[in-house]
């Protein structure tokens, strides 16, 4: 951990204390609009934002979580509003935004999913065409729009990539940030062993080096002047939970930049595998070896389908068995999460140090959440939720909270306030809980009713709260 960043990029850009957070439960399925749409109304009035938190004119983001077109296990029409936020909770708040930006301004809904999803399926399934007519009816003055913010799509056959299509990306390009001394990664002893999204491993290990640490982002986000996270409420294979924190991946220019975990066992410095079995060696060998065959062969990939079957058969499919950083002893993805929420606090669309405050809100679709095998292939679980507030680590500790997680076993969370910086202006202990559930209202600790979220499978035993658990 690095110099302390200056202090007037974490003030407070309104009045809202970053340790409120609301929390306000109702309507559990997606079939009621105008409820749901009430639901965020008034979880956003408790917050208490200032009249002029968006301003007419402003340029403002909404970034959802469009990790994947569908569950990657059944794909298919019916398949997802567990997996990405839905396009009714996008909508509410789109309309809240909206109204303030009175008939001027610009808002634009974006993510980066996943290489290999597909954004034309996403689209057709959450109809983003019909969002943006509605919108563009009720609020002619506002510009709407929708960006696939990757610079190319991948395409797979049963987990091997065959082939990549550019695509436009960012129209604002993107912004290089060397958050270096400031990292999560300084003095980290995984580096040069560092995995991140293909298997270019030179690529992930020469961004993060030594106190060198980059990160190449899309500049649409980081030149908002108002940023609105709308994450979804799901358990998460590599951090415990995806919510506000490990959203912001979705703001990636280069994926590769990101260290997802470190090669090989705890014994030797990794956290690929959690033990040093003969099989979790011949499969870190093996899988290795066909990972640098591949990186200079990329048109020969087709040939490792069969031997990526055979080796399922053999080593366990993924959703059983612990493999690539997929437990709760993975100590680098947690780093890169936190690294990517500086970069955006922190710097803005010209990799430059922000001279204001950045204008932050997080809102969170528990509408439908997803537990188990999470971020894309979890199940349903259905809690009717919107939690919001202009911090996200104190949003992200209230949902672990609520999903029945200790947030202090959740290294995500618990290393948000063992920073040197102050990225994290207050302490867990002074976060605030406003809520239409009795059972909810005031500090962390105070939470007793919580939705008993299952753990991914890597997970289970790690992160549980010792409360006994209730659904609500």
């Amino acid at each position: 951990m690095g110099s302390q960043p200056n202090s007037v990029v974490m003030s407070s850009a309104n009045q809202t204390s970053p340790c409120r957070v609301t929390a306000f439960h109702g309507v559990n399925h997606y079939g009621d609009a105008s409820r749901i749409s009430l639901m965020v109304e008034q979880t956003l009035a408790a917050l208490s934002l200032p009249p002029d938190f968006v301003q007419p004119g402003n340029r403002v983001v909404l970034k959802p979580n469009w990790v994947k077109e569908h569950d990657e296990r059944w794909p298919g029409p019916n398949q997802w509003e567990h997996v990405v936020t839905h396009p009714v909770v996008i909508e509410a708040v789109a309309r809240w935004v909206a109204k303030m930006l009175r008939e001027r301004g610009q808002i634009t809904i974006c993510d980066a999913p996943q290489t290999d999803s597909s954004f034309a399926t996403l689209s057709k399934y959450c109809g983003f065409e019909e969002l943006l007519a509605r919108c563009r009816k009720d609020f002619p003055g506002v510009k709407f729009c929708v960006l696939d913010l990757r610079p190319e799509e991948w395409h797979a056959v049963d987990g091997v990539t065959i082939s990549k299509t550019r695509l436009p990306g960012d129209p604002l390009g993107s912004t290089h940030v060397h958050l270096d001394a400031m990292s999560e990664f300084v003095g980290y002893h995984g580096q040069g062993q560092l995995y991140g999204a293909s298997y270019d491993m030179a690529e992930t290990n020469e961004r993060h080096n030594g106190t060198r640490h980059e990160y190449l982002l899309c500049r649409t986000p980081m030149d908002a002047d108002v940023l609105i996270n709308l994450p979804k409420l799901k358990t998460h294979k590599k951090v415990g939970i995806t919510c506000a924190l490990k959203n912001l991946v979705g703001i990636n220019a280069n994926k590769n930049w990101l260290p997802h975990h470190t090669e090989g066992t705890p014994e030797g410095g990794g956290d690929q595998f959690p033990e040093a079995t003969t099989k979790a060696r011949i499969e870190h060998n093996w899988m290795g070896t066909a990972k640098r065959w591949l990186k200079d062969r990329p048109m020969m990939s087709r040939l490792f389908i069969p031997l990526k079957k055979a080796g399922r058969i053999y080593f366990g499919s993924t959703h059983k068995v612990v493999r690539s950083g997929n437990w709760h002893g993975n100590d680098t993805c947690w780093r890169m999460v936190l690294d990517l929420n500086q970069c955006l606090f922190y710097f803005d669309g010209n990799g430059q140090r922000r001279k204001k405050p950045l204008r932050y809100l997080a809102v969170v679709d528990g509408i439908i959440g997803g537990e188990g095998n999470g971020p894309m292939a979890p199940d349903p679980k259905p809690c009717g939720v919107i939690v919001a507030g202009t911090h996200p680590a104190a949003v992200d500790c209230v949902a672990a909270t609520l999903m029945g997680f200790d947030w202090r076993k959740l290294r995500l969370l618990k290393n948000c306030f063992a920073r040197e910086s102050n990225f994290v202006p207050f302490q867990a202990e002074a976060i605030e809980v406003i809520s239409n559930q009795p059972a909810w209202s005031g500090k962390l600790e105070q939470i007793v009713d919580t939705f008993n979220f299952r753990p991914h499978f890597g997970w289970v035993g790690a992160i549980e709260s010792p409360q006994s658990a209730l659904d609500v």
